[in-house]
């Protein structure tokens, strides 16, 4: 195999294993789609804490992303038409399943309760961080933009 080839092929399963990689939002981190968009923000109190998982949602964008990646690069194995087309079945079922184990993958998170202080509401809100960001009682900020909501002290 060319050096060409083993180059291309790397530079495949990179991408592969960026494509599988999901954005995580937490109270200070923020996706470009969401700059320079209006927030509603309202304060409040903290009244429960508690921990949870974060699981990405299957839609297998993850594996069929790597199943397209991992066979292209697959195909680039080889020195007849019958070992690429092997190496493009072998790399479609290898990058299909190295796509959908990192489309699963999950993640510590907080859902946090709190009584706002304008409405007298209480809502929960689920997002990336730990139990010991937030205690009962602290006053917090509550940001929307209507689609995604964060809670900071």
């Amino acid at each position: 195999m060319s050096t060409k080839h083993l180059a291309g092929a790397a530079g495949l399963l990179v991408l592969a294993t960026m494509a599988g990689c999901a954005t995580h939002t937490t109270p200070t981190t923020f996706n470009r789609s969401e700059v320079g968009r209006a927030q509603s923000v309202e304060w409040g109190v903290v009244e429960a804490v508690r921990q949870v998982t974060i699981q990405n949602d299957s839609r297998g964008v993850g594996t069929a992303t790597g199943a397209v990646l991992g066979g292209i690069a697959g195909s680039t194995i080889g020195g007849s038409s019958r070992a690429n087309a092997a190496g493009a079945v072998a790399g479609a079922v290898a990058g299909g399943a190295a796509g959908n184990a990192m489309s699963r993958s999950a993640r510590a998170g907080v859902e946090v309760t709190v009584r706002l202080d304008q409405s007298g509401r209480t809502i929960a809100v689920t997002q990336d961080g730990q139990p010991n960001d937030f205690r009962v009682g602290d006053r917090v900020q509550v940001a929307s933009d209507g689609v995604t909501t964060r809670v900071t002290r």
